[in-house]
Parts: structure tokens; C-alpha cells; sequence
């Protein structure tokens, strides 16, 4: 669409803040939203227990029934009977069949941490991520209902099939790989095709599959298995109809005892938008941002997944706006409201995690909730439109974790859009990250996703490029600590210290007193990972099926055409693409640790490899001449557009994609590499021992794909250009499940005009050089250290975390050092 086309309700250049500021003022020009914001933050993290209740109360009731049937059931049981709420100010309903800000319980998938957690690490004492239990009576209640799955969790079938070598290495052992999202929880992961429901609503979704009932042939021999698809899909479907119009007469309730006649007028048009919902296709835009809240807490609701995210918002919601906009029945104003409405909505959910995973990943939000907007169309066409700036704008009105923002940009991106994107990314509150079309559509094409559909891609979570309604990727199926396969590198297959010091658990492919040459130290390399990447993905398969048997997910395989087509549930490879997603951690730590070894040992032999080696078992200490150089920049770093270095982080990424890409998995696909991680780097860092690029132990590991910083220094020491050089070298869509790199620049580095063409300038560059992902930090390392002071003054300072923001104040002390400690970027 031409960019003079595509304008929000605010000049494209206007400047909303600098960074964070202290005691400001109401960002959005919307009373109501401000007043939702600050309800949200004042409200507290707590559990609920009526999921828990009812999903235990249906499967003890239909413990004959098959899985899929069971979990209709459950489902079922869940919607027709929580309670429902509507609060003060809102015009979207729905939550999680919990209250706002209240986590349900999900026994289906794990309970044994859960009840573990409430006798001996209560919840309500955590450090961080801390949430709360109304009373004690529903303490005990949650501890009585949990005792019920012990046995009869997808986790638990996952323990007992898992053998001694794979858990070496996950996180019960060495932590080399982990698995915890989809061990202990569901997978999600997935967008659905919105665009599709908006156009038919849940009767014509219902339509769909009974049509695929009458095409069922008992000489079939899944009859079966695809009638209990179907007969589920039917449950839950029609389980979501009746939830959606139990809100009709509370509504008009409401509004009968209601004595301001302005909100009276609102609560009998909410009415209105559930009734015309509850089956029928939206008519309005009001009514399809209804049906988009409830569809997408619904899939929460049945399928606890991390990262159910919203696909091409500005897209899928255009006909309807259109349409009014040219009727004169909706106005921009009232659009951006509703749309800033629903993104305080969006911060409701949350998701109570184990203590292990809080650790790694801190945050309370449900997460991975990505909005996509900008890009092109199928056809290739720049598709910017109003409701790309409006979603901006709506980003930069309410400042909150949710939803993660992506805007996707290509060749011929509008000069305005890039402007109102960088404005936001100035205002310093994490958002939005930016998506390059030309690397993420080239690595879904690896995948075997046709242009036309690899075009209409939207970000997934943190990272993944996927197609909505089409792909189940399982993408952040796991974290791999491939520093921890470096220590197996240079010492032979063994740990270096700890209470595993010395054990053989990988293979001995060498060490750095046996290499008589650095090729010898690659082929090492790649052995290890060959090795610990069968441990990871034989795990994987084990976790796979493990979903499979225990936990399909009929609710949202409805909206899925292939599931439809097949009689599939998703979790049996109903999707037309279908993949598992783990990513590589700490890769530049590995690359400098490669080009430490080859300058200081094989090049310019300063020391020894086994002078090296004892160096890190100790520690560095006893050898600070050693470890300074190598943290110095007399030694090539990574970062610094320097081909010395960068060729090993290349290696490091190959290698990586080349021993996972092309394993197969169960549900048709392959395994799909990611490089990042998020910010498992700092939980990562915790439990590996010093590495040879100069950190110590306990230290982060690198920071997705950027370069090393160590408590001793940065190792980039040459600016943001040079950073983009350094990336810019690796092909990234061989990682075909993403790459991320964070940038942080201190307020006065984009400051006035010229800060910020410098900053559009660069992103410019950097996508010129096909690098598919980058964010930004504008937040100064002084203002990061005055938030851990004097949190009190601020509470709501969201700053980009990875691939997401949070709340300053409420991430662990580790992970607020290791924002500080990131290099300070000057242009």
C-alpha cells in the first residue's frame, strides 16, 4: 500500500520521550487506558484454582473416555462453570477462566514441581516471580487436587522413558541442553489463521468440521482415532459459543443497574458484540477485537503454550476497518482506543512457571504473545497501512510487556513507518523489535514454504518466523549451552569443576594438552555436538510423543484446514508444516573461545594448550597476565568486523545448523536451528565453568548473537557498524527457527534529529547486510543502576530484556547486571 496512504492519529514524526522518565505523566491520550494501565499495576500476581478444580472433577468423571474426549470434557466443564467477570472501564472481555492477573493451573502437564514448590520453596517467597495463594484453605486444596495427576502427566511419561545419557545432559544433570517449556508445560508456539475466523466465526468454523464428519469412511482404519478428533473439536467448540454468551445476561445486567449513561450505552454494546460472537463472523471492529481476545485466551486456556501469538494484526483486521471507516460508523479515535484497551487486556494473562525456569527466564507475563505488523503481501507489495502506525502508536501509548510488538521491514518499507518505528524504539520501553522479510522469508523457503506463503509469515514468540494457521514449529524447544560443549572440547568429554569434576560424560574426542593442531580442535567441535545434539533431539522425540499421547489440543486443531483435512489433532502432525525448534546459546562465547585458541596457541604460541587448559580449571586465577590478554583487544574478538574472529563465531553458527538441520521428527518436518537466547544466558552463565574466551565462572555467556562482554570488558569495542559487519558475515537463514541481537544505546546516543537518522540509517544498513533480527535498549547504564537503587521510582520501567521486555525492578539481580553490563553503543 502507498505510504501516503497508511497514516495513524498522530504526525509520523512525532517524538514521544527519550528513554524512561521518572514521575511522567499519562502517556495515552485515553483516560480509560491510563486508568487500565495503573489498575493492572496496582493488581497482584496470584494463583487460581478453579482450572485445577474442574479439569480434575471431569477427568475423574470420564476416566474411560478416550484422551481426546477427556480433554473436551475438561475443557468443557472449565467454560461453562468459572466464573466470569467484567470489570470497571473495559470494553473487551474474557480472561483465562481466572481473574485478571491470576494464574490458572494446568495439572495436565506437570503437578510434582508444583507441589514441591508449595511445601518447600513457597511461591509467595520466591526472590522473583513471586505469586500469591488466596488462603490457606485453597493451598491445601491445590496440594489435594494435584495428587490426583501424579502419574498422569505428560511429564510424568516423559521421566520414565527418558535414559541416563540424556539426562546427563539436561537440566536435572549438567545443563547442556534444557527442555523445560515443553517438559513441564505445554508447547504453543503457533499463531492461528485469525483472518479466517474473523471471516466465519466459531459457526462456520463448526460448519468446517462437521462437513469433515460426513466425509469420515469406516474403512479407514483411523476411523477412530479421527472420529474422536472431530467429536472433540465439536465439544470445544461449541463449550466456547455457550462461555462467550453466559456474558450476555450479566452484561445486561450490569448495565440495568448501571446509572451513568454513557457506560451504560457500553455494557449493552459489549451485549451486543457477544451475542452476534457467540457464532456468527464479526460485524464491527469492536466485535472482531472481542472475538480475537476470547479465541486467543480460549487456546490458553486448553493449551497452557508459551508464545500463542497474534500473527499480522494490521492485516487480518483491515477489511472490517475499512469497511466502517468508509460507513462512518467507526473513527480512527475510537479504533486506537479499543486496540490500546486490548493491549492493557493483553498483560492479564500470566503463567506460573517452575523455580528452574524462572531462574533462566525471569518473568511473570504468559509470554511470546508477538503482534506483527508491516512487511509485504503475498504478491510481494509493501503492506503498510493505518493500522500499522495505529498499532505504533497504541505500543508507545501504553508501555507494557504486552504485546511484543514486530515490525517487519524490506527494501521498500515506507520512509514513515521507519520513522514512527524508531520514535518508539527512542521512547526506551523495549518496543518494537524488527523483523528483516528477506532472511526470515528465505529461511521459511528452507523449510519448503512456497514464496506466496512465506511472505505472509508472522514472528512467533521471542524469534520465530511461522505461519499462522498453517505451521506447529514447537519453536523454543530448547536451550542448548553450547559453551558447556565447548568444556567437553578442551578437556577430553569432562566436566572442569563442580560436583562432576572430572567425569567422563561426553565422548573424549581430545583436549587442549592432547590438539596437535587446530584442525583437530574443529573436529572436536563438531563430534561434541554431533554427540550432545542426539542426546537433545532423542529427547525431544521422547517429549513429542509424550504430547501426543497424553495432551492433544482439539480446540485449536479446528482452526487448522490441514487438521481439518486429515482428521489430525496437531500434536499428531495435523499442521501442513510441522518442525521442533531449539536454539544455540552462548555462540560467541564458543567463537572467541575457538580464536583465543588458534592466535594464543597455534599462531603466535604464547602459551601452551595445556598451560590454557589449567588457566580455566583454575579459574583464571593465578594467571591474570593470561587473562587479561585474552580479554584485551591484543587478541581478535568477535564484533569488531574483524574476519580473524568472525570466521569462528561463523564455524560455531554452522556448525551448530548443520548438525541439527535435516534430522526428521514424528509429525513430518525436521528440526529447525535457532541461534539466541532469549535470556537464558545469565541462568546458562550460573552453571558453566570459566571459558577460554575469558569468562569466569558463573559469568553470562554471550548474549544471543552479540558479542562477549565479561566482567573484565566488552569484547566489541568498535561501535554498532562494526557489530552489524561481524553479523552480517553468517548466513542467517540457516537458522531457520531465527536469530536476535540486542543493541543498547544510552539516551544521548539518539537524541535530537540527528540520533535519529542515525538510528534509521543504521537499521537501514543492517538490514542491507540480510541479517534477519534486531531490538533495541535505549537505556543508560547509569539509569539501570538508579532503578536497582531506588526501585520505588520505577515500578513500570520496561526495558528489552531478549526477545521480550519486562519490568526492570522485577528481574533477578543477575539479569539486571548482566543489562547493565551490556556495551554502551555510541554512533
Amino acid at each position: 500500500m502507498n505510504s501516503t496512504m497508511a497514516k495513524g492519529t498522530e504526525a509520523f514524526d512525532k517524538c514521544y520521550s527519550l528513554g524512561y522518565e521518572v514521575n511522567h505523566e499519562d502517556w495515552s491520550p485515553y483516560p480509560r487506558v491510563n486508568k487500565l494501565r495503573q489498575t493492572f499495576l496496582d493488581r497482584p500476581y496470584e494463583i487460581d484454582v478453579q482450572r485445577l478444580r474442574l479439569v480434575t472433577e471431569s477427568y475423574k468423571k470420564h476416566e474411560q473416555a478416550p484422551r481426546k474426549l477427556q480433554c473436551a470434557y475438561a475443557f468443557e466443564n472449565v467454560l461453562l462453570n468459572c466464573e466470569l467477570n467484567i470489570y470497571p472501564d473495559e470494553l473487551i472481555l474474557g480472561e483465562l477462566c481466572a481473574p485478571a492477573k491470576a494464574t490458572p493451573i494446568f495439572p495436565e502437564f506437570s503437578v510434582h514441581w508444583i507441589i514441591d514448590e508449595i511445601l518447600n520453596f513457597p511461591f509467595e517467597e520466591r526472590e522473583f516471580d513471586q505469586f500469591y495463594i488466596r488462603s490457606e484453605e485453597e493451598r491445601q486444596e491445590i496440594l489435594d487436587l494435584c495428587a490426583y495427576w501424579e502419574g498422569k502427566s505428560v511429564a510424568d511419561l516423559i521421566n520414565s522413558r527418558l535414559e541416563p545419557e540424556q539426562l546427563k545432559g539436561a537440566q536435572l544433570g549438567e545443563k547442556i541442553f534444557q527442555t523445560n517449556y515443553f517438559h513441564y508445560a505445554g508447547t504453543g508456539h503457533f499463531s492461528v489463521d485469525y483472518a479466517k475466523i474473523m471471516e466465519i466465526g466459531y459457526d462456520g468454523i463448526i460448519a468446517n468440521i462437521e462437513a469433515a464428519v460426513a466425509k469420515l469412511d469406516k474403512k479407514d482404519i483411523d476411523y477412530a482415532d479421527k472420529r474422536d478428533e472431530f467429536q472433540a473439536m465439536l465439544i470445544m467448540q461449541n463449550a466456547a459459543k455457550q462461555h462467550i454468551a453466559r456474558y450476555v445476561p450479566l452484561l445486561l445486567e450490569a448495565a440495568d443497574k448501571e446509572v451513568d449513561e454513557t457506560r451504560k450505552e457500553e455494557l449493552l454494546a459489549m451485549a451486543e458484540n457477544c451475542k452476534q460472537i457467540a457464532g456468527g463472523a464479526p460485524k464491527t471492529f469492536w466485535q472482531a477485537m472481542q472475538l480475537f481476545s476470547f479465541t486467543t485466551q480460549l487456546i490458553q486456556v486448553e493449551s497452557n503454550g508459551h508464545s500463542i501469538s497474534y500473527g499480522r494484526m494490521d492485516q487480518w483486521l483491515l477489511p472490517l476497518y475499512e469497511a466502517e471507516m468508509k460507513a462512518g460508523t467507526l473513527t480512527k479515535e475510537f479504533a486506537l482506543e479499543l486496540i490500546e484497551v486490548q493491549y492493557v487486556k493483553l498483560n492479564n494473562p500470566v503463567k506460573l512457571k517452575d523455580k528452574s525456569t524462572v531462574i533462566v527466564r525471569n518473568g511473570r507475563c504468559a509470554g511470546g504473545e508477538s503482534l506483527t505488523i508491516g512487511g509485504m503481501d503475498a504478491e510481494g507489495n509493501d503492506a503498510t497501512n493505518d493500522l500499522t502506525m495505529m498499532f505504533l502508536e497504541a505500543s508507545v501509548h501504553t508501555r507494557m510487556m504486552n504485546p511484543w510488538l514486530c515490525v517487519r521491514m524490506h527494501e521498500n518499507t515506507p520512509y514513515e513507518l521507519k520513522v514512527k518505528t524508531v520514535e518508539c524504539i527512542r521512547a526506551g520501553y523495549g518496543h518494537p523489535k524488527i523483523f528483516n522479510d528477506e532472511p526470515a522469508i528465505r529461511a521459511l523457503q528452507r523449510k519448503g514454504v512456497p514464496m506466496e506463503e512465506a511472505r505472509e509469515y508472522a514472528v512467533v514468540g521471542c524469534v520465530e518466523p511461522s505461519i499462522p494457521g498453517k505451521e506447529y514449529g514447537w519453536h523454543d524447544a530448547a536451550y542448548v549451552n553450547t559453551p558447556k560443549m565447548m568444556e567437553m572440547v578442551i578437556n577430553g568429554g569432562r566436566i572442569l569443576d563442580g560436583p562432576d569434576k572430572g567425569m567422563q560424560i561426553g565422548p573424549d574426542t581430545g583436549s587442549l594438552e592432547t590438539y596437535e593442531s587446530f584442525d583437530e580442535v574443529l573436529a572436536s567441535v563438531d563430534a561434541q555436538f554431533d554427540y550432545w545434539l542426539d542426546q537433545m533431539c532423542s529427547s525431544l522425540h521422547i517429549i513429542d510423543n509424550a504430547h501426543k499421547v497424553r495432551k492433544p489440543v482439539p480446540f485449536v486443531s479446528a482452526f487448522y484446514d490441514d487438521c481439518l483435512a486429515s482428521g489430525q489433532d496437531l500434536v499428531e502432525g495435523g499442521a501442513k508444516y510441522n518442525g521442533i525448534g531449539p536454539q544455540a546459546s552462548g555462540i560467541a562465547t564458543c567463537g572467541d573461545s575457538l580464536t583465543t585458541i588458534k592466535q594464543l596457541v597455534f599462531d603466535e604460541k604464547r602459551c601452551t594448550g595445556a598451560e590454557l587448559l589449567v588457566a580455566v580449571q583454575n579459574n583464571w586465577e593465578g594467571y591474570e597476565k593470561l587473562y587479561a590478554l585474552v580479554n584485551s583487544s591484543k587478541v581478535h574478538h568477535y564484533g569488531n568486523d574483524d574476519d580473524y574472529a568472525d570466521e569462528w563465531f561463523k564455524f560455531m553458527f554452522e556448525c551448530y545448523c548443520k548438525n541439527l538441520r535435516g534430522r526428521t521428527i514424528a509429525r513430518g518436518g525436521t528440526f529447525n536451528p535457532g541461534v539466541y537466547t532469549v535470556n537464558a544466558n545469565v541462568g546458562m552463565g550460573m552453571n558453566t565453568n570459566a571459558s577460554v574466551d575469558g569468562r569466569k565462572k558463573g559469568e553470562p555467556i554471550s548474549d544471543n548473537m552479540g558479542p562477549v562482554h565479561t566482567e573484565c570488558g566488552s569484547h566489541d569495542i568498535c561501535g554498532p557498524t562494526a557489530i552489524a559487519n561481524s553479523i552480517a558475515k553468517v548466513d542467517h537463514s540457516l537458522a531457520t527457527n531465527g536469530t536476535l541481537l540486542n543493541l543498547k544505546f544510552p539516551q544521548e546516543a539518539v537524541a535530537g534529529m540527528e540520533g535519529r537518522d542515525n538510528l534509521i540509517s543504521f537499521i537501514d544498513e543492517y538490514l542491507s547486510k540480510k541479517a534477519m533480527h534486531v531490538q533495541f535498549n535505549v537505556m543508560s547504564s547509569k539509569t539501570l543502576r538508579a532503578a536497582q537503587k531506588n526501585p520505588e521510582n520505577y515500578k513500570d520501567m520496561l526495558v528489552r530484556v531478549a526477545g521480550y521486555s519486562a519490568y526492570f525492578v522485577e528481574l533477578s539481580k543477575p539479569l539486571q547486571k548482566d543489562l547493565i553490563q551490556r556495551t554502551e553503543l555510541h554512533f
